[in-house]
């Protein structure tokens, strides 16, 4: 790139929050440029379960979650990535989780989440019977494939006309303009959406947020299930980890009883759940542990209490793990989203918890249409 080159809108980061953006932006009819460092999508966008867990999320996030979801079907068809509306049931196995679920129900209604009785989640989950009291399903919830969507996004953008520039840094930015390692680019609009590389562009905007790195222990299995598990699957442990389900009275028993019983688990911050794979295999995780720079070495500890938790979940002795990898994405106490415009016309998107894929295309919607005006899309 020996010359400047000029677009109305310029998207740094190709994670699934920039894809998203440019393609909000290109529906406005607006140029389009995506500047990634890397050669391909590579960071968390292709390091998660895929699971677009609509429902437990609240407030903001939950607005985010549900504008984006026709937007994920939209894509699927477009771009041609396999998605599917399989919904998300949650397995209870302790009368506290259960009474979350009734709680939960009451609060939504119907359409949001419909409790099971025993023998409905044993059903349609294969878990081991010992134990388990109901259950809860979400059917608003949403698949995709991970490793293939947000490379099949890209790839659609650039055939519709989106310019990518791979393997290019962003090195500092002025009003209407980004300087990157392969020439500056002009820029009417700009939006930085590089998730935990925030730190590292603009740290004068994150030094007081306490922003970190979550690190994740992930792996990719094939478990021998009684019956093929059909959808994502949440555990006593994922009534802790979604905003959904805070401020219910049985939220705190369930917590209190959980790290009581397992300091251990407390101690890596698990959160057992489940996403079934087109190939048969499960995506099982994860773990939480929180730094400013993630370390390289990942105990084999944290794979461990995965394995231990899912063979006695699903009442099962023997499991073959294809994949293990460290997930990573931005953190920040008592934040899900980063939104600044630290320059005119330059705004910083970061989802600062692990709900990137849930919420980016509702996101997306709403930063650009702030910026750019409600304008309808084109067609």
């Amino acid at each position: 790139m020996t010359s400047r080159k000029q677009f109305d809108v310029v998207v740094v980061g190709a994670g699934i929050v920039g894809l998203a953006h440019a393609y909000h932006a290109h529906q406005r009819g607006r140029t389009v440029a995506v500047i990634e460092q890397n050669d391909r999508a590579a960071g968390a966008s292709v390091r998660n379960f895929g699971h677009a867990c609509i429902t437990a999320q609240s407030d903001l996030a939950l607005g985010f979650a549900r504008a984006g979801r026709d937007h994920w079907l939209e894509l699927s068809r477009r771009a041609g990535f396999w998605s599917a509306e399989t919904g998300t049931h949650a397995i209870a196995r302790h009368d506290d989780e259960l009474a979350v679920m009734h709680e939960f129900a009451a609060a939504r209604g119907p359409d949001d989440a419909r409790v099971l009785n025993r023998s409905e989640i044993l059903d349609r989950v294969p878990a081991g019977r010992t134990g388990v009291v109901g259950g809860m399903y979400l059917p608003a919830d949403l698949q995709v494939d991970p490793r293939t969507a947000a490379p099949a996004i890209a790839r659609w953008l650039e055939f519709v006309g989106v310019q990518f520039f791979w393997h290019t840094s962003a090195i500092s930015f002025e009003p209407g303009l980004v300087r990157t390692s392969r020439g500056d680019i002009g820029a009417d609009t700009t939006f930085i959406t590089v998730n935990h590389d925030i730190d590292r562009l603009f740290p004068d905007v994150t030094d007081d947020l306490a922003l970190q790195r979550c690190a994740l222990h992930m792996m990719k299995a094939v478990v021998p299930l009684r019956f093929p598990l059909a959808t994502p699957l949440f555990t006593g442990w994922s009534l802790l980890r979604y905003s959904g389900f805070d401020d219910l009275p049985s939220t705190t028993r369930v917590a209190e009883r959980l790290h009581r019983t397992y300091p251990e688990y407390t101690a890596i911050d698990l959160h057992q759940m489940y996403t079934p794979q087109p190939d048969g295999t499960l995506l099982i995780g994860d773990t939480h542990i929180r730094e400013l720079s993630t370390s390289p070495f990942q105990s084999e500890d944290g794979f461990d209490v995965l394995l231990e938790v899912t063979k006695e979940l699903f009442d099962v002795t023997t499991i073959d793990v294809v994949e293990r990898w460290q997930g990573v994405y931005s953190t920040a106490p008592g934040r899900e989203f980063l939104l600044r415009e630290p320059l005119p016309g330059t705004h910083i998107v970061t989802v600062t918890t692990g709900i990137g894929m849930t919420t980016s295309m509702g996101l997306a919607l709403s930063s650009v249409e702030k910026a750019l005006g409600a304008t309808a899309a084109v067609a």
